[in-house]
Formats: structure tokens, sequence, C-alpha cells
């Protein structure tokens, strides 16, 4: 399976031809795709989903899927978007995609913002992308898609979650909100926990890795 990782959160996985778009937002390029037989968005927040991104996808691949928690209905209503709603526990299967669905809620931010769904994405059984959240899936992870920098997120919460994880792989996402220094800083961070044992690969948005 290729992952081509694009800005902030979004990937595309491609695996024998087919492809799947995951949280396409609005610190993401527009993504103009074919190929693509699912769009998984973990919740509603527009830095991971916005009905332009997903419309977009779904006039050049009529025939793709949106699957998310139950918030994601309501962000692509007015767009008209079905989307088949998932949580923890449910899993799909998308082309040769087995997709299986971990957590509910995003992480608290501040007790004034309100706590909205959240569900991670198990990609054949290898890759965990968690959205906004600390989800811990109940079985092993090979692959780790590390949200990196992010309102929600204290370094020392994450290094602690990822440890819990314990997977053989990560590589960090969820990085626009962080500089160049920064981004470094808790890349260094996210290799103390990973390294040794493990490894922590650093995709450029736009570039495309084998895992």
């Amino acid at each position: 399976m290729e992952v081509t990782k694009l800005e902030h959160a979004c990937q595309v996985l491609t695996r024998d031809g087919a492809r799947l778009v995951l949280d396409p937002g609005n610190f993401t390029r527009p993504v103009d795709l074919t190929g693509v037989l699912g769009i998984v968005v973990t919740h509603a927040h527009p830095d991971h989903v916005t009905p332009e991104q997903v419309r977009r996808i779904l006039d050049a691949n009529p025939d793709a899927v949106v699957i998310g928690p139950a918030g994601v209905t309501t962000a692509l209503a007015d767009a008209g978007i079905p989307v088949d709603v998932v949580t923890d526990g449910d899993q799909r299967t998308v082309g040769p995609f087995g997709l299986a669905f971990h957590g509910t809620r995003h992480n608290l931010i501040h007790s004034s913002i309100p706590v909205i769904d959240n569900t991670g994405v198990l990609v054949d059984g290898r890759l965990f992308h968690p959205g906004d959240a600390y989800t811990v899936p109940p079985v092993p992870v090979e692959v780790l898609a590390t949200p990196i920098g992010a309102p929600w997120l204290k370094i020392g919460e994450l290094m602690d979650w990822v440890a819990a994880v314990a997977p053989r792989r990560a590589y960090p996402i969820h990085e626009a909100t962080l500089s160049e220094v920064g981004l470094g800083m808790h890349v260094g961070r996210l290799r103390e926990v990973v390294e040794p044992g493990g490894e922590v690969v650093v995709i450029a948005p736009g570039d495309t890795v084998t895992v």
C-alpha cells in the first residue's frame, strides 16, 4: 500500500490501483484524483473535511462512498452529500481496503468548546489514522499516522499515547499549526518514543512512501 501525504491531515492511500482519501480539509490543496473508491472522514472540523473538497472528489469519482461518524453528516448535509455513518467497532470494505473504526470522541480542546464525534480508521489491519484523538485500538498497529501539532495536543500526552499504541513505524501528520522549528522539535520527541526499535518517517506534502 502506498501513502501519499498531502498537507495537514489529508492522506491518499493507493492499493492495486484503487485510492482511498482520508480527511480532505481546508488546510490541504484541492484534491483532484481519479480512481477514488472511498473518502473517510474522522470528524467534522473543517481542517479535516469541507463540502468543497468532498464534492470535487465525488465529481471525478461519482461512485465513491463517504464514510464517517454521525457529525460528518451535518457538515456535508447542505451539499447534499450522503455519509455512511460509522462508530467504534464498525467495519467496512471499500474495494481492496478493509476498514475498522475505533474511538468515538475528539480530544478536549477547552472546556468552553463542545467535544464532537471522532472515529479513527485502521486500514487493512495495519495503518491507523486516529483523527484528533488519543485512541488506542484494541489490536496491534504496525503504522501510525501521528498528529504532531494541534490546539488540543500536548507533546507529553502525545508521547504517552504513541508509547501505548507502540507502532513499528510512524509518520507525522496534522502539522499545519506548527512552524518549521516547532515541527522539528515535536518530531524529535516522536523519535524518542518510536526509535530505537521502530522507525519514524517524515513525509513531505505531496510525497509518497510504501508501507
